[in-house]
């Protein structure tokens, strides 16, 4: 196993010291130190490196972020593919702006509190056990809430992405190949991010789903790619146009159902309250529809206009007095079909009777 020391580093740097320079007074003026893939598994005290901004570290056995404290002008941090299983001992580089921790086993991403001038953070393909996905500690994510722009988050079984809400300037979204499923979710957050103008979510299963991508861009006016390929102009203005086309039928299509609506109410009401019966009107002699409640209005002025003609015929008049609403409903057929029965003259037939009975 190898560790990281200043002797290593100052062995192997590019830098050519001067000839009356100390060890110490060359290992002030390194800026970059590159160890990647070197089977590096621990970092030894490297505090004179003070003004170290670059460290690259990626593809060693790496299991444990320490001794870098020291490192208050480091601004990018590269330890993907090490076997780091917690973020820590990171809250003094102050000047950090991109931070590499991908193929790690992570968990939870947390420990980042205090990383006001963090710009990017990658944390792609964390080696996790079966079942679980990649969590975050809302007070890291509320601690890089301006200040993050990019965030990979790929290939981590991440099944809900709405707790980003929070990063009010993100611009770029990485989360290709994890579980997101629901558009409605990404719409929401879409909504909040307001800044946000690249994002890829290829190979999750939400992807599939119909009229993803243009739900997508029609809730977004900010986001210019999406899945690695560009939103045109035209592209957008056309979903725009169709959608508020869309908008106009359906508010037309409730309009009109509420006036049916309306109507049939009112019919409904109308019929409750008045049933109707074709009757003949004595005074009239024409068919005509009246209300079963107005039948008993006429009956009286039927009785009235026979009221001389009472010493002729008694019989006739006593049968014509007797006409009910009851008289009426029999005007409908068995099935509940309405017929225009006509019902004959009373006094036609009081004078047709008394001619009859001449001799």
């Amino acid at each position: 196993m190898v560790r990281l020391t200043l002797d290593l580093i100052a062995k192997n740097s590019n830098l050519k010291s001067r000839k009356e320079e100390t060890t110490s007074q060359y290992l002030k003026k390194i800026t970059h130190i590159n160890f990647s893939d070197r089977n590096i598994d621990a970092i030894d005290n490297l505090s004179l490196c003070k003004n170290l901004s670059v460290l690259y570290l990626y593809d060693n056995r790496i299991s444990q972020i320490t001794n870098l404290n020291f490192a208050t002008n480091l601004t990018h941090l590269y330890l993907q593919n090490n076997y780091i299983s917690c973020i820590e001992n990171l809250r003094s580089l102050k000047k950090l702006e991109k931070l590499y921790l991908g193929g790690n086993y992570i968990a939870v991403i947390e420990g980042l509190e205090g990383l006001e001038g963090l710009r990017e953070l990658h944390v792609e393909s964390q080696r996790l056990p079966l079942g679980e996905k990649l969590l975050f500690d809302p007070r890291t994510l509320h601690s890089l809430a301006k200040s993050l722009y990019i965030l990979n988050i790929s290939n981590n079984n991440i099944d809900d992405i709405r707790d980003l809400e929070i990063l009010e300037n993100l611009n770029q979204l990485i989360a290709v190949d994890n579980q997101l499923l629901h558009v409605k979710d990404l719409e929401f957050l879409l909504n909040k991010l307001m800044k946000l103008w690249k994002m890829d979510l290829n190979g999750n299963p939400v992807c599939l789903k119909p009229k993803y991508r243009d739900r997508l861009i029609l809730v977004s006016k900010s986001l210019e790619f999406l899945d690695g390929k560009e939103i045109k102009k035209m592209e957008r203005q056309f979903l725009i146009n169709w959608k508020a086309s869309k908008d106009a039928k359906k508010i037309s299509k409730k309009k009109n159902t509420y006036k049916e609506d309306e109507s049939n109410s009112y019919l409904r009401n109308f019929e409750t309250m008045h049933h109707l019966v074709p009757v003949y009107y004595p005074q009239v002699g024409k068919p005509k529809l009246v209300f079963f409640s107005d039948v008993q209005r006429y009956l009286p002025n039927v009785n009235a206009s026979l009221e001389s003609s009472q010493e002729d015929n008694p019989k006739v008049t006593e049968e014509t007095r007797n006409l009910s609403l009851k008289d009426s409903e029999n005007l409908v057929t068995k099935k509940g079909v309405r017929k225009p029965h006509l019902l004959h003259n009373p006094k036609e037939n009081l004078l047709g009777k008394k001619e009859s009975t001449q001799p």
